[in-house]
């Protein structure tokens, strides 16, 4: 992603909103354990706007200029961990200046004299839902405002209508993780006889991430056989593969700052005829909800009849004996059929009314039978296109 990438997505921002500056906070760094911390990951929407990842810088957009402001790094820790260099940092984002935090503290109080709104993140909405500490970044930036202006606004569906609709630069990137993604599970699927357990599948796919020079992975993989694969987010990966038996496997990498998002269920060894029964309905289930998709297609509709295929699909395999029988119908489908991808794995769409062209998401039809150690979800990544879809990740076989 070249500055001007950034600089645009600054400028889109700013003409979205009303008058007033945006100040964003990068995220800091958090603990692993005693001394240590986790391996960085920025907060999408800084790295939207200005390419930086690293921990704990500032940006500050007024009109058509905008600063960085760089965190305080003190001896021992430059020593230790390195910093991003101003220079650097203003290379990558195109930003007119690299300012310190006092400077960036005297510019803020200067502007706040003349001008009462300033734009931030607020908190996430569905942070309640979390079983995480959400990072604090946002969070004392948003109070750090507060002492210095009388308005302080939310952009964060601004921004995320804004990065819901794709750039072509940003297609690419996706294209890239997915071809990367595609490639390791053409690769992988073959030796499967050959692998004992989980985490020989899921290091078979971090060496080619890696050695293809990928980030590495979008998110933590699933990796999950046999009845692991009806907890939606197991990513233990330390079983063994158990003959005759499913293994479904969910997996992105992440190349240039975008993510691919991709699943299938294979066979380890015969599969029985019950297995094939709900792997046969998921993939007609997931084809038949992938045609629906077109600009203009209204989300509470392709809702409805995503309803509908997925329930005839528990019908005809004697899960369900009515569409009513919602708490059945959700004990063995249990998630979203959806969600946007890009930077983030599950990137927001901005809450649309309809599907526009741009918008990249997933559709991940999914069956669990917790009573009958069996989960089934297959998943691929489509773009909404002028005259209707393409799925991103068609090349891969759905194939059991």
């Amino acid at each position: 992603m070249t500055p001007d990438f950034f600089q645009r997505n600054r400028s889109n921002l700013v003409e979205n909103l009303d008058k007033g500056i945006i100040v964003l906070s990068a995220y800091s760094q958090m603990q692993r354990g005693n001394d240590a911390a986790f391996g960085f990951e920025q907060e999408a929407n800084f790295w939207y706007l200005t390419g930086i990842n690293a921990p704990d810088w500032w940006v500050i957009i007024d009109g058509s200029k905008s600063w960085l402001v760089a965190p305080e790094v003190d001896a021992v820790h430059q020593v230790f961990n390195g910093s991003l260099a101003g220079n650097d940092a203003k290379e990558i984002s195109g930003v007119d200046e690299v300012i310190s935090r006092d400077d960036a503290r005297d510019m803020l109080q200067h502007i706040a004299r003349t001008s009462s709104v300033v734009y931030t993140l607020s908190s996430d909405p569905h942070a309640k839902y979390y079983d995480f500490v959400v990072n604090p970044a946002g969070k004392d930036m948003q109070q750090y405002l507060k002492k210095n202006f009388t308005d302080v606004r939310d952009c964060r569906i601004d921004l995320a209508k804004i990065r819901a609709i794709k750039q072509s630069i940003e297609i690419d990137a996706i294209k890239q993780a997915i071809k990367l993604t595609n490639d390791a599970f053409s690769a992988i699927k073959p030796k499967l006889s050959e692998l004992k357990y989980e985490y020989q599948v899921e290091a078979e796919f971090t060496y080619r991430f890696r050695n293809a020079g990928a980030t590495g992975h979008a998110y933590d993989p699933i990796v999950a056989s046999s009845s692991n694969a009806v907890t939606l987010h197991y990513n233990t990966n330390n079983e063994r593969l158990k003959n005759h038996s499913l293994l479904l496997i969910d997996i992105g990498a992440r190349v240039d700052g975008y993510a691919a998002d991709i699943t299938r269920t294979y066979a380890v060894g015969v599969p029985t005829k019950r297995q094939q029964d709900v792997h046969t309905a998921v993939a007609r289930a997931q084809r038949d909800i992938i045609a629906l998709l077109r600009p203009g297609l209204s989300v509470s509709d392709y809702q409805a009849s995503v309803d509908t295929i997925m329930q005839d699909a528990l019908i005809k395999l004697g899960l369900l004996k009515s569409r009513d029988d919602q708490v059945t119908y959700r004990k063995y489908f249990p998630h979203a059929i959806s969600h946007g991808l890009g930077i983030d794995v599950h990137d927001s769409l901005g809450a649309p009314s309809e599907f526009l062209p741009g918008m990249v998401l997933t559709v991940e039809p999914g069956i669990y039978i917790p009573e009958e150690g069996i989960g089934v979800r297959i998943e691929d990544d489509i773009l909404i296109t002028t005259i209707g879809h393409q799925n991103l990740s068609a090349s891969l076989s759905t194939s059991l």
